[in-house]
């Protein structure tokens, strides 16, 4: 039984939700995607298509499956990789760190968005090396900055 105030009469109107064939979702109950004002979120999504596993084995090919099909999420909202202002990267293995940064690097490069990278002990799947969520903004262009800020260590004066 739900708990009160979680209910579907009780959701919120602008707060969109996007769901795909992933059987966690009902089983849990989470979305693979929320947009709730300005901003989209990507769950945990792990590198499977129609239910199978994709580069058993290849955390390069793992993160790039992963990447896509979050992207795939946020393509919903009519939002691309450009949007990203965020990404998470959770791995089962340090060593797998250099193949995964090059997927993310292929991808966000010209993006540039904040990362975190996680190595976790493991997942529901054993075979997955490599789960990823990614944060977007759907907002007004005209809050972002012109061009890329960069910052130097303050020199005293």
């Amino acid at each position: 039984m739900p708990m009160p105030g979680t209910g579907p009469s009780d959701a919120v109107p602008s707060i969109q939700r996007v769901q795909t064939d992933s059987p966690w979702e009902e089983s849990i109950g989470f979305a693979r995607a929320v947009a709730a004002g300005d901003r989209v979120l990507v769950s945990g999504t792990m590198p499977l298509v129609g239910g199978d596993l994709m580069g058993e084995g290849d955390p390069y090919e793992q993160a790039r499956t992963a990447f896509r099909n979050a992207l795939d999420a946020l393509a919903r909202f009519g939002l691309g990789a450009g949007a990203v202002i965020r990404t998470r990267m959770y791995l089962t293995h340090a060593r797998d760190v250099e193949a995964v940064g090059r997927a993310h690097q292929e991808i966000f490069g010209a993006v540039r968005p904040a990362a975190t990278l996680v190595v976790v002990s493991g997942f529901v799947d054993s075979r997955v090396l490599v789960e990823v969520e990614l944060e977007a903004f759907r907002g007004d262009d005209r809050s972002a900055p012109a061009a890329p800020a960069r910052t130097s260590p303050q020199t005293p004066a």
